[in-house]
């Protein structure tokens, strides 16, 4: 398996890389075991916690890792390259979801959840901070460089978020209420507004992971490939 040289560590490796995966999907499958023994009215809602950003990012991020570590166990380079395309969008949202729900979270959390639908820290932790450090300790130590464009980035993610606009509608219309209560106290406009700046947010994320990669591992590379769509090994 040839290895990018701005790589930091061996992946896919049955060793440290393996471990990694392993322990995201152990943060994961607990998130998601937690949902599943979680007695509230979402659980009976049209959409179920896959109405939740969060819920959604999550899903992705399981899917990265599942992917990262059936490419350690049989050291598949197209496993490989599929969890990285998967981390290219995944890993820039973990990182926004981070921010936006801490910060939130900090000034009013009634605007995130109702009193009565609060979580204990410790799965709070898992849901919305964990994907986001597993995703970046991959990209910083397990992978290539990531040389998908900034209008690539913002095209993909202005899409997904007006997707999930879409799909936010179509579970209001089924339920009578929203999934985050800051959605109902905004006008249709104001979360056109919201649903952009998201995006925008996105593609902030991604260039700093790009940046922060380049810091730590080297710039050289990354450069000379800007043009490319996705990671590469070579």
């Amino acid at each position: 398996m040839a290895r990018h040289h701005l790589q930091r560590i061996e992946s896919p490796s049955p060793y440290f890389s393996l471990l990694v995966h392993l322990l995201g999907l152990a943060s994961f499958g607990y998130s998601f075991n937690f949902l599943a023994q979680w007695d509230s009215p979402l659980s009976q809602s049209y959409g179920w916690h896959f109405q939740f950003l969060t819920i959604i990012g999550l899903a992705a991020s399981a899917l990265a890792f599942s992917l990262g570590a059936l490419a350690d166990i049989t050291s598949n380079r197209a496993l490989f390259q599929a969890k990285n395309a998967v981390a290219v969008i995944a890993t820039p949202l973990e990182v926004v979801i981070s921010i936006l729900y801490w910060g939130i979270r900090f000034v009013d959390p009634s605007l995130l959840f109702p009193p009565e639908l609060r979580i204990p820290m410790l799965p709070d932790i898992a849901f919305h901070l964990s994907p986001a450090v597993f995703l970046s300790l991959d990209l910083i130590l397990l992978s290539p460089p990531w040389t998908i464009t900034v209008y690539t980035t913002m095209l993909l993610s202005t899409s997904l978020a007006f997707l999930y606009w879409y799909w936010v509608e179509l579970c209001f219309s089924k339920n009578g209420w929203y999934p985050y209560p800051l959605f109902g106290l905004l006008s249709t406009t104001q979360r056109i507004m919201l649903f952009t700046f998201s995006a925008a947010l996105v593609t902030a994320s991604s260039s700093m992971l790009k940046w922060v990669y380049g810091f730590v591992n080297g710039y050289d590379i990354a450069r000379k490939e800007a043009h490319k769509p996705l990671k590469k090994i070579e």
